[in-house]
Order: structure tokens, then sequence, then C-alpha cells
């Protein structure tokens, strides 16, 4: 019995032990419930300082799951419960692990246990290891000297040391106790190559069955670790690990030694001190001689047999690795003319005429195409394709970046860089990505429906993402080949058009319209042939009208994405008996609207088509007016949208030609929303589900008639846009544009008073009065002023206080003082009127907000509430301050002391807004001449207050992620009220009422010092971020330091 460490009553042990058996035995069907509360009953018998008399009865039980107990126990109370060993006992307690450890492995404990135990003594180490005064210095050595004492077999050293580097890898430490620890690694990294290169190199009959498994997992571990020097005799080492047992007639490999050799180098090209590029000699090029030998029979066998093993699978997995390391190198010598010099790494015979460069090159990228290619569907058939996608990205970019040229003693050729790129370098890149675009166009192939009904949800929807992954390397493959791709593939689409049959499917074709919609981004916005082509009727017109949803969903997203590129075309005028791209895919749109299944992608299709292309469709206007009347068979759900277009396309004409096509689709709209309100009552869910149809209509017919040009254009006094201003100042004015508006403004106050409290009708309302609004650069014939709506805002918001509310509040709140359409440097001067509404509604909205707040639990369960009540009030700060200065004395002492209340929420984000709102209110207020008095009476009332509670909230009371925030505040109010401050702090400090925290006297002194000398925002944050590490006991931990900033 170890004597010096607490003991537990041998009753606690023995029942801890029947915990485990009923808990954790196969035998046992316990509910959920039963096995919870025994495993919380162990717990807390685990949690008491006695438990360290659990690890010797539990390690020496007969039971495996006991014994696991024992080890994980010793290792939990080692890391978490370090303060309850004594000083004295810390020599005794390693050896007593030690010995353990050595009796566990000896007596053939299972690894999980073992595990257990290297990591407790791991955990040992980085408590006693590092310091001024080290307690355990030669911790590493002596640990395996011990091992090597109790005859442990070399498998298990090499756990231990691998579990050893994970470890200390991922431990929390303070930086000098870091170093020192690494620093014992290092110390011992010759140890470790020499056993883990002795057991490598060992004949496979000197060694046990997983001792060359654990010896690579170990190098793997310590691969960050080890300098260069010593991981490079390890490549020729795991090289011969990868050479067939014999070569005749096809290589045969011994696929667990090849995958653990394989494993080793993927970690030495990414982890180690030879990745990113480096040692392309010793790493790279001996790979590649290894690939040209033996790769190619591999893959063979792969393709012949039409499935990745667990051997190819490895192989593939290298050569991604190898590409991620070495993309340069291959951009450098895709067509050097330099050959391989002889190199003593490779571990197999080599040919007497060494190849070119350039011909290891291309044949690594043709293995590594050939498992791009592999026959099948990803996700179904093959994992292997989509693990190469991601090396097309780099290699492209290696090619951008290399300087490709070879001095003229290398190649003869004295011709510059430029000149040996375009001739001898893109033509091969050229090459490898038209092969590579061919085969991602095949794989991204959907089967027939037949074979799609034998595929599971999860393997649909894996090969979905794998065609968006192969759309994101086609846009790299783009940057290479420019137009040649687009034509190859409008190529492609032309010859399987022209051979179909009826009875063929078009999945062929929807595949390259696929490709041809992915590379979208990357396409230049000019005109294009290859793109007109497309687009024209040989093409476009030519794919299905009806049925065959896959392809015309594929053509409908095709046309959307490219919804720009049509701007580039001439305009077609209405008379023109051709068809223009532009109006080819208008009627191709048209047809896929009124069918379930692809209303929806036609439908935006349509909205970003008229969106982009208001202008040349504005003639046809005739033509939508016509489609406006053959709505019947669109789904309401899509409706919006197709107004939307419709709007858009009207927006392009003058202002008074637009009235009655925004009358005529406008209207009904309306219409329909009375007609929801009045059968309310009778009908109210479908009533409801119509209002927010309508609603979401209205939104996009409002946002369809809003400009696409960017508003601050407006913001000149340039002849054209003051008389674009005038003309629709002149058409709002229509009569019938007045009743029009009156009419919506109607129907919305009829949707607040019967729904605002509805979700789904405040979302509708709050996406309407963001469309339907705007500032008076932006007018629209339906633009809605802000007021009215600020009324019904205030409405909605006393009926049921929601963050929807008050966000919309401060938009209209700034619409209520606009900007001036005349360039100026001053600030515009809110008119009376809007001032007085702006009281008005701030008066409402504090006395609601404040009420609700003012309830137990609320600011803390609505964190959303309270931080668009906070911004919504800085908000009115911004645009109406005077008016803060108009309410009742005790409403706006109300408003404060909920701000100050707010900095010790725990939500960051309510916390953080009621900040900036002090700071707003105190900055704006000090730097007014009008507001001299509001200043000192504001300080008078609040500011010990307002400091109080920073200083609380960096003892302890707020949380530390909210920290910028407050010192934040802390700066304003010392900048503003420097004598003041100076005095409330230290009143506030040495107060018997001050919040607990660690903070001495002489931090508190030191903190005040500092803040009465600084003269700026740095200094401040910095002293109080050292004070809150002070007073939260952060001081000098990893934790602490590593969250300063936060």
């Amino acid at each position: 019995m170890a004597t010096f460490l607490p003991v537990l009553p041998q009753s606690d042990v023995d029942r801890a032990i029947q915990l485990i058996l009923q808990a954790y035995s196969p035998q046992q069907k316990l509910s959920s419930e039963a096995q919870r509360r025994l495993q919380q009953e162990l717990f807390e018998i685990q949690r008491r300082p006695e438990a360290w008399g659990l690890v010797l009865p539990f390690l020496s039980h007969s039971d495996p799951n006991v014994q696991f107990f024992g080890a994980h126990t010793i290792q939990v109370k080692i890391a978490r419960d370090w303060d309850s060993v004594p000083e004295d006992a810390c020599t005794q307690l390693r050896d007593m692990l030690l010995e353990l450890t050595g009796r566990a492995i000896t007596s053939g404990r299972n690894k999980v246990i073992l595990r257990k135990l290297f990591v407790a003594i791991t955990s040992l180490a980085i408590k006693l290891h590092p310091g001024t005064s080290s307690r355990w210095p030669d911790w590493l050595p002596s640990t395996l000297a011990s091992f090597s004492s109790m005859s442990v077999p070399r498998e298990h050293i090499m756990d231990f040391l691998a579990i050893v580097a994970e470890e200390v890898e991922t431990t929390d430490l303070l930086p000098p106790h870091r170093a020192q620890m690494l620093s014992s690694l290092v110390g011992a990294a010759q140890m470790v190559t020499q056993g883990v290169s002795g057991c490598i190199a060992a004949a496979t009959a000197q060694r046990s069955p997983h001792d060359l498994s654990s010896a690579a997992k170990c190098l793997q571990a310590w691969m960050t670790i080890l300098p260069a020097s010593d991981i490079t005799p390890f490549v020729p080492l795991l090289l011969a690990l990868m050479i067939p047992i014999s070569e005749s007639p096809t290589p045969e490999f011994d696929d667990q030694t090849f995958v653990a050799a394989s494993d080793t180098i993927q970690e030495l090209l990414s982890r180690s001190a030879l990745s990113d590029g480096s040692g392309t000699k010793t790493v790279t090029e001996p790979l590649l001689l290894w690939l040209d030998r033996y790769g190619g029979a591999i893959v063979r066998t792969t393709i012949e047999a039409g499935f990745v093993d667990e051997l190819s699978h490895s192989l593939c997995k290298l050569l991604v690795a190898l590409g991620e390391h070495s993309a340069m190198y291959f951009a450098n010598n895709i067509a050097s003319p330099v050959h391989i010099k002889a190199t003593a790494v490779c571990p197999f015979a080599l040919p007497a005429s060494l190849p070119a460069v350039s011909h290891l090159v291309q044949n690594f990228l043709k293995v590594l195409l050939q498992y791009t290619a592999l026959s099948g569907y990803y996700g179904v058939d093959e994992e292997e394709s989509e693990m190469t996608l991601a090396f097309w990205y780099l290699f492209q970019e290696a090619l951008w970046t290399t300087d490709y040229g070879f001095d003229v003693t290398e190649d003869g050729d004295a011709g510059n860089e430029a000149e040996e790129r375009v001739r001898d370098m893109m033509p091969v890149a050229k090459a490898v990505y038209s092969e590579l675009v061919t085969v991602l166009r095949q794989k991204v192939v959907w089967p027939p429906c037949n074979g799609l009904n034998g595929w599971s949800r999860d393997q649909r929807d894996k090969f979905v993402s794998y065609r968006r992954d192969v759309g994101d390397t086609l846009i790299n493959a783009y940057y290479v080949l420019r137009d040649d791709m687009l034509a190859f593939y409008v190529s492609d689409i032309m010859r399987r058009l022209s051979a179909r049959q009826e009875h063929d499917g078009w999945e062929e074709i929807e595949a390259t319209l696929h490709c041809i919609m992915a590379v979208q981004e990357a396409v230049p916005l000019e005109d294009s042939p290859h793109l007109r082509q497309v687009f024209g009727s040989a093409m476009l017109g030519r794919l299905p009208k009806a049925g065959d949803e896959r392809v015309r969903k594929t053509a409908l997203h095709l046309i959307g994405s490219y919804a720009s590129w049509f701007t580039t075309q001439p305009a077609q005028l209405p008379e023109s008996p051709t068809p223009s791209p532009l109006m080819n895919a208008i009627t191709f749109i048209v047809s896929a609207l009124s069918h379930p299944g692809l209303c929806l992608p036609a439908a935006n299709a349509l909205r970003d088509l008229c969106d982009a292309n208001r202008t040349a469709l504005a003639p046809h206007i005739s033509a939508f007016g016509e489609l406006h009347a053959g709505l019947i068979g669109i789904p309401d759900t899509e409706k919006a949208k197709v107004l939307q277009s419709i709007a858009s396309v009207i927006q392009a004409l003058p202002p008074a030609e637009e009235i009655p096509p925004v009358e005529a689709i406008v209207s009904p709209v309306v219409a329909k929303l009375f007609e929801a309100m009045q059968s309310a009552s009778q009908l109210p869910d479908e009533a409801r589900a119509v209002a927010v149809e309508e609603l979401e209509t209205l939104t996009g017919v409002a946002r369809g008639l809003t400009r696409v040009t960017d508003s601050l254009l407006a913001l000149d006094d340039s002849p054209e846009v003051q008389a674009a201003i005038e003309e629709m100042t002149r058409a709002r004015q229509d009569p019938r544009v007045l009743k029009l508006r009156d009419a919506i403004l109607s129907a919305i106050r009829g949707a607040v008073e019967l729904w605002s409290t509805d979700a789904a009708v405040c979302d509708a309302l709050s996406d309407l009065f963001k469309a339907i609004t705007a500032l008076p650069s932006d007018l629209t014939l339906l633009s809605l002023p802000a007021g009215p709506l600020l009324e019904l805002v205030c409405l909605a918001a006393q009926r049921q206080l929601t963050a929807v509310w008050l966000s919309l509040a401060t938009m209209l709140i700034i619409q209520l003082n606009p900007p001036s359409l005349i360039v100026t440097t001053l600030k515009p001067v809110p008119s009376a009127e809007a001032s007085e509404i702006a009281l008005n509604v701030l008066q409402v909205l504090l006395q609601t907000s404040l009420s609700a707040f003012a309830q137990h639990g609320v600011m803390i369960s609505n964190p959303d509430v309270v931080q668009a009540f906070f911004g919504c009030a800085e908000s009115f700060i911004h645009h109406f301050l005077a008016i803060y200065y108009r309410l009742p004395a005790d409403l706006f002492n109300a408003l404060v002391q909920c701000a100050i209340g707010a900095l010790s929420l725990q939500e960051r984000y309510s916390l953080t807004s009621a900040c900036t709102f002090l700071s707003t209110l105190i900055n704006r207020t000090a730097t007014n001449d009008d507001f001299a008095a509001a200043k000192v009476t504001f300080a008078q009332t609040h500011g010990f207050q307002i400091l109080r509670a920073i200083l609380f909230g960096f003892a302890g009371v707020a949380p530390r992620s909210a920290m910028p925030n407050l010192i934040e505040l802390l700066s304003t109010m010392i900048s503003r009220y420097p004598l003041e401050s100076k005095q409330w702090i230290s009143e506030i400090l040495f107060a018997e009422d001050f919040y607990p925290c660690r903070a001495t006297p002489e931090a508190k002194n030191k903190f005040i010092k500092t803040l009465s000398g600084s003269r700026s925002l740095k200094r401040t944050r910095e002293a109080a971020q050292q004070f809150t590490l002070v007073a939260r006991g952060l001081e000098g931990s990893a934790f602490g330091y590593a969250t300063v900033s936060m």
C-alpha cells in the first residue's frame, strides 16, 4: 500500500468496484437512466481527495473495466488534483507509477489501459520537470531505463514514446515551461531515432507483428520534434518497406508494412521539418523514382479489379500528400529537360540511364489523374477521386507563381524565361488540365434513373457535394485553359445533341451544362462566342421543354448564374425575327414556371435575369404583361419572385410609364391581402398563410422596383441625376400612385393589428419594411415614408417586444433623418416634424422596453432583444441626440441605469451593446457645446455607477470576452471626466463592498497610478488587462495570457 497517498475505506473501494461491474459489464442490461446514476455515483467517489486510494486495488483487479478505471483515476488525479499530492511524496508517486506501468505491461494488460498509464507518466513529468529547479530532470531517459530494467517489449516502448510526443504537443503550458518540455524531448531525439530505425531496419523475423506498426506511429508522432537531419535517414528505410516481396508476374506487397510506411511518409511530407516543399532531392525525387517503378502496377491492378483495396487507397493518400508538398517542384519541372541525378537514398535498383525530371513529374500527374478518373460513382463505388481534387488547385497556383526556365547549360537554350514558359511549360500544363477537364466531366454524370433509385439519401447527398467540389476544381482548370475549356464543353454538347436518339437520356448533357455553370465566376464579363452558342437556339433551344427535370433544372441554374453575362449582348428589338440569347433564356424559363418541380429554380433564374438586364428587357414589357396574366399555373410560393422579375423590368421604364404596370401587378396583391384580413375570424390559419404570401409578394415587387445602381451615385448634382429625381417625384404625386400607396399602408396597418405577434407575419412585415422604404435618392413609386411605419412599429412593440421591431425602428430612424441630396460635409439637421416623431417613438419604445426588462430574468433570457434595444437607442443618439435631453428625467435616468445594469450580463452581445450605447451617449454629449450642462449633470448622476460597473466587470462580474468593450467605456469615462474618474476609481477599488477578487492593495494602487498617467487607449487597455488577470487569479497562467486579447 502506498502510505504516502490518501486512502479510502475498503467499503468505498468495494462499492466503487461494484459500480463499475454493474455499469460496464456486458451481461448487465441497464436503462440509460440507471447507467447514468451508477456513473454519477462512481464519479462522486473518484472526485474525492482520498480517491488516490482507488488506484492500486483497481489496477490489481481481474476485470479489465476496473483496471481501466484504475489507470484513468491516476491520470485524472495527476492532471486535475495535483495540489492534493504532498510535496515530499512526488518521488514516491513517480516510482510507484513507473512500477505499476511496467507491471501492467509485462502482465499483458490491454493497450487502452496502458495508454492511460503512459498519459499519466507524461502528465506527471509535465508537473515535475519544468521549473527553475526541476524535480525530474532526466524524466524521459530515466523512464526508458526503468522500462528496460523490467524487460518491457520494444512495441510498448514505441507506444509510450508516441504518447509522450502527442501529450507534450497538446498540453496547455506557459511558453517557458513548454520550451523546457520540448527541450527534454529534443535531448532524447537520438534515443528515439535509434530505437525506431532499429525496429524498421530489422528483418521481419526479428520483430513482433506489432513492432513495425508501433515504431511507425512513434515516428509519426515525433515528426514535428525531430530536425531535418534526423528525419532524412528514414526516407530510404521507409521506401524499403514499400518494395514488393516479389515482382513477377506482378508486384506483390506486404499490405500491412506498405500502409505503415506510407502513412509515415505522409506525416513526413505534411508535418515535419521537410514539409512545405523542402527536401526535393532527399524526399520528392526518391518517391518519384519509386512511383515510376512500382506505382503504375498498383494502379493497373486497381483499374483491372474495379476496386480500391487498402494498399491502393494508401498509395492515393501518399500521392495527395506528395502533391501538396511538392506542387511548386512539379510546376518548375513539368517540362524540364534536366535528367535526374543518381541518388543514394533509393533502396532499390535504378536503371542505367536515369529519366528526365519531366518524365517523373508527368508520370506522377498521370497516376494521380488515374485516381481522379476512377471508374464508378463517387460515394457509391469509390471514395478516392475526391481526395485528389485539392492538388489541382495547388498545382494551378504553382504554375502561375513559378519562375519557369533553365539556363543554357541545362537545356542548351539561351531563350528567356517568358519564351520558355510559353513554348515548353504551358503546352504540357494545358494537356494535363485538358485531360482533367475531360475526366471530371465524366465523373459528375448522374446515373440513369434505374441506377439512381438504388442509392441511399446519404449517397445522393455525397455525390451532390462531390459535384460542387469538382466545380471548384474546374475553376482552376479554367484559369489554365480559358476559352479552350468552353470550346470543349460546347463541342461536347453539340456532338451529343447531334448524335442523340429519342430514347437516350440527358445525363451526359446535363453533366456538361453543370461544368459550364461551375466555372461562371471565372469567366470574364465580356462577349463570348461559346456562350452565345450555349444560350442560342441550337443548344438551349434543343433542350427538353417537358419532363427530364434534372437537365432542365441545371439549365435554369446555368441561366441564373450567367445572368450578368447577357448584359454584354446587344438588346433585341421586339420586331426582330431572330431571338437573342437573352430572349431564348427568358422563353426557356417561362416554359418551366408552371412545372411544380422546376418553378423554384425557374423563378430564381427569372428574377436574376430580369434584375441584371432591366434596360434590355424594358422594350418587351408587353410580353411580361402576358406572363403576369398567365400566373395562374404558378404556385403562390414562387409568384413573389416572378412579380419581382416583372417589377425589375418595369423599373427600367420612365417613371410615368411605370405607373400602369405597377398598378396592374400590385393592386391584386393588396386586394388579396384585404380579403385575407376579412376572413381571419372564420379561417385564421388559412388567412394568415395567405397574408404571409401576399406580404412576401409585395416585398418582391418593392425590391424589383429598386434601382440596382449604387445609391451613392445619386448624391451628385449632375443635371441627369437631378432630372431623374424630379421625374420620380412627379410620378409619385400621380393620384393613382397616391391611392396605391395609401392602400398598401392600410393593408400593412391591418396586418400589424391582426398578426403582429405571429412570428411568420413579423418576418414577412420586416422584409417588406426594409424593401418598401428608401433614402430620398432611391425612392420608387411604392416607397413609403418612415413616420407612419414607425407608428406601426411602436404599436407592434407594445403588444410584443421583439428584436424584429426594435431593429426596424433602428432602420426607420435613419430614414427619418436622411442625408441631403446635395453633397456636403455638414451633418443634416433634422426637421422639427421629424424630431417630434422621433421623440414620441423614443418615449414609447423606452417605456415598453424598460417595463419588460424590469421583470426578473427577462434581460438574461432575451439577449437578442437587449442587443437590438441598445442598438436602437444608439441610433437615436446619432440622428436625434437633442431629444434625449427632452425626455422626462425619470425615463432618461431609468434608461441609463438599465444600461449600467446590463454591464453585468453574462451574454456578450447584450453587454457589448450596452457598452457601445453608453460610450456613444457620453462622447456625443461631451463633444457638443449645446449640451455642456447635460454633460455635468450626467456625470453627477451616473458617472460613479458606470465606473463601478466597469471595475466590477474587470474583477469577475463580466465575461472576459467583453473586456475590450469595458476597456473602451473606461477610456471614454477617463477622457471625458478625468478628475472625477480618478477619484471615483480609488473610492470604488478600496471600498469594503468591492467585488471579492484576488487583487491586492498593491495591485489596485498600481492600476490607479497607471490609469492616472495614461494618455492613450493602448496604455489604458494594457493596465486594465493586467488588472483583470490579477483580479481573477489568472496572472502567470497560460490560459490567462492566451485569452488576454479576447
